[in-house]
């Protein structure tokens, strides 16, 4: 029985991951760029900015692709408008962890 969905990083997935190797773990280190600790460090930076509009899967998708710039920001949230403050509070948490 599921109790509780919660997005995760691909830096997540591969800590929870790290007691079994599967094809899966192949796959995600090929495309991780952070560490997982570092991923919940950004994850909670994000959160502390206190953007009503980026949603969990929006962080995420920011964490797993670590956007170097405005346009790359808005291809990932194309969902919401983002103001050019968001954008570079947002852009000043992800450099931290380049």
């Amino acid at each position: 029985m599921i109790k509780e969905i919660e997005v995760l990083s691909l830096a997540e997935v591969k800590g929870h991951l790290k007691e079994v190797e599967t094809p899966l773990t192949g796959f995600i280190k090929k495309f991780i760029k952070l560490k997982g600790e570092d991923a919940v460090k950004m994850k909670n930076e994000l959160l502390e900015l206190g953007l009503l509009k980026l949603k969990p899967r929006d962080i995420i998708k920011i964490i797993d692709t670590l956007p170097e710039d405005k346009e790359d920001l808005n291809k990932i949230v194309t969902e919401i408008s983002l103001d050019e403050n968001e954008i570079q509070s947002i852009l000043a948490v992800v450099n931290k962890y380049r």
